[in-house]
């Protein structure tokens, strides 16, 4: 198992997109330039490749152990070696980094998340699960939640002495959250929730005392459907340490993140504490699911680099065969290194040039959101939101197929050892392979973005995309150095155009053209926006001597010619429309 944070390419996109320049605008982020930003993450780096990266294949296997008779009811063992790793990304700070400085955080931008959670990711995706969810029940706490709910959990969340949840689905109901049955009763200052609810990532641990769970509810009067779900506060203790009656009742047994409980939780008249307003939880909720499923996008891109990082030291070491070019060959050896074969490149390649655009991609959502949030120009902040909202479910889908994808590719390269224990990969994909489901799963992100995403505010956030990228092949087309990225980039905003028309044309007709389409749009959409990204490293490297800048610009030849032609493919199945997918009856399935 090997793994080294990739902060020279992190330092990279930083530069590229002109990091220093868009916070530069924005007061509150002064103190956090590109140089203080990268200090921050290099020490995230060292801490992960020593600590957390030897306790992930470890705790996989040593899983976890719901015990029944605890003390105070059922509890979860997680592996021996969390405990202490915990109490290391405690004092490290990583845990409310980018939380306000008034409750305890460190005030940095969201872009510091989306770096530093990358290398927590890759080093140990099942333990980083607590973490990352509970940076989004902060976040809703933040911007939902009443001073005093704010003043009560803020301070210890943000410390990490506390975790959070979020508790939305139930055996009934998964994506669609309208045929919630957990119920809410108000009783004096507070409120009594019962129900039970399934798949809670950390719903129930042993790394924090208190685990403060955003649950999804019903009030008594509340309407049908998801206009009567409300979003309640409902901690494992309460203010005088007792016990909330909010139980684990089982752990589910997965296929990967075997050492992240994934839980049944049952309240049995718990209390809790309204957040937000009435019949507005889902509102609230989606300020929780729009982080995570922008996390669950990252958790795609750092496996994909973590399993790429294997693959290539297994193809530089592993000898079979001769390379047909008889200069390439050993002559001090009777095999060569497999990494000679054209196969074995275009494999490595194949993850090289996807992840390192899907990173840029990511990098560059952050630092919109960090717009979105803080610049002082109304025009800016409401530009920067249309891109993240736009980005949020290609990311979540995209990303995380590809990263299967790219683990699955990776894992070929090692051959039949790639299938053993002995390495790493097959715990990649089976860890990587839930990311395609949870948070909504990616068919759910093709409806949001072609259901609501390209009709809203009368289609302005893909005309605004669309207008960023037609501005920079204006400014570049005519520039001979960039021809070989510039003529990729307008074919496929050309095939964007030409899709997007039909299913405006097609798709108000006939709603099911639209949905049977939907998931080939996003993976359209979404290599077009990485061949922007490309065409954007291109610029910045163009003429430029240092390694990296040579580097990107062969990776970014290669996703030209081998990865985005597959956008055609995309493009053609999206103007095929529903038929052949709906013609037949059920019963001839």
């Amino acid at each position: 198992m090997v793994y080294k944070a990739p902060i020279e390419d992190f330092k990279y996109n930083l530069e590229m997109l002109a990091y220093d320049s868009v916070v530069s605008d924005i007061d509150k982020f002064k103190d956090y330039d590109s140089e203080t930003l990268m200090s921050i993450v290099s020490e995230i780096g060292r801490l992960n490749e020593q600590e957390a990266l030897s306790s992930n294949k470890i705790g996989d296997r040593e899983g976890l152990k719901y015990i029944t008779d605890g003390k105070e009811g059922p509890e979860v063992q997680t592996p021996d070696s969390y405990k202490s790793l915990y109490q290391i990304v405690r004092d490290s700070g990583y845990v409310g980094a980018t939380m306000p400085l008034k409750y305890g955080g460190g005030g940095a931008p969201f872009t510091t998340a989306i770096l530093s959670g990358e290398i927590g990711i890759a080093s140990n995706m099942a333990f980083y699960m607590g973490p990352g969810l509970s940076h989004g029940a902060m976040k809703t706490i933040l911007k939902k939640a009443d001073d005093k709910l704010k003043e009560a959990y803020l301070p210890k969340m943000i410390s990490g002495e506390w975790m959070g949840t979020m508790c939305l689905t139930e055996p009934q109901c998964g994506t669609d959250l309208g045929l919630i049955k957990s119920s809410a009763t108000p009783v004096d200052d507070h409120y009594i929730l019962n129900g039970q609810k399934i798949w809670i990532s950390f719903g129930e641990h042993d790394l924090t005392e208190n685990i403060i769970h955003l649950v999804l509810a019903r009030l008594p009067d509340a309407p049908e459907g998801i206009k009567g779900i409300s979003l309640f506060l409902v901690p494992k203790r309460l203010e005088d340490n007792s016990r909330n009656t909010i139980f684990c009742g089982g752990l589910e047994h997965k296929l990967g993140i075997n050492s992240s409980p994934t839980c049944v939780m049952n309240l049995e008249d718990a209390r809790g504490w309204l957040v937000g307003e009435k019949n507005k939880g889902m509102e609230a909720m989606f300020l929780m699911m729009n982080d995570a499923r922008l996390k669950v996008g990252l958790q795609g891109i750092a496996m994909s680099e973590i399993s790429y990082q294997n693959a290539l030291e297994f193809a530089k070491d592993r000898r079979q065969m001769r390379s047909v070019v008889k200069e390439k060959q050993d002559s001090s050896s009777k095999a060569d290194n497999i990494i000679v074969h054209p196969d074995v490149r275009r494999m490595l390649m194949n993850v090289k040039s996807t992840t390192e655009a899907m990173r840029a991609l990511c990098i560059y959502t952050a630092m919109k959101i960090d717009v979105a949030e803080d610049h002082p120009d109304e025009d800016a902040r409401q530009s920067a939101d249309d891109f993240a909202a736009l980005m949020t479910p290609i990311i979540k889908s995209y990303c995380t197929e590809r990263g299967f994808l790219n683990c699955s590719e990776s894992l070929q390269i090692l051959g039949g050892s790639g299938f053993t224990k002995e390495y790493p990969l097959e715990q990649y994909l089976r860890d990587v392979r839930i990311t395609l489901i949870y948070e909504g799963t990616n068919g759910i992100q093709a409806l949001d973005l072609v259901g609501r995403k390209l009709s809203m505010h009368q289609g302005r956030l893909l005309q605004n995309l669309q207008k960023e990228i037609q501005d920079f092949i204006n400014e570049n087309k005519d520039n001979e150095d960039l021809k070989d990225f510039m003529k990729p980039l307008e074919d496929s905003f050309k095939e964007v155009m030409a899709s997007t028309m039909w299913l405006m044309q097609n798709g108000l007709k006939d709603p099911e053209n639209a949905l049977a389409s939907a998931s080939d749009y996003l993976n359209l959409l979404a290599l077009t926006s990485m061949t922007y990204m490309w065409a954007r490293m291109a610029k910045f490297s163009i003429g430029k001597n240092e390694p990296i800048h040579k580097n990107k610009i062969k990776t970014g030849k290669y996703f030209m010619e081998k990865v985005m032609p597959e956008l055609f493919m995309y493009s053609k199945k999206v103007q095929a429309g529903k038929s052949s997918m709906m013609d037949m009856e059920v019963a001839e399935f």
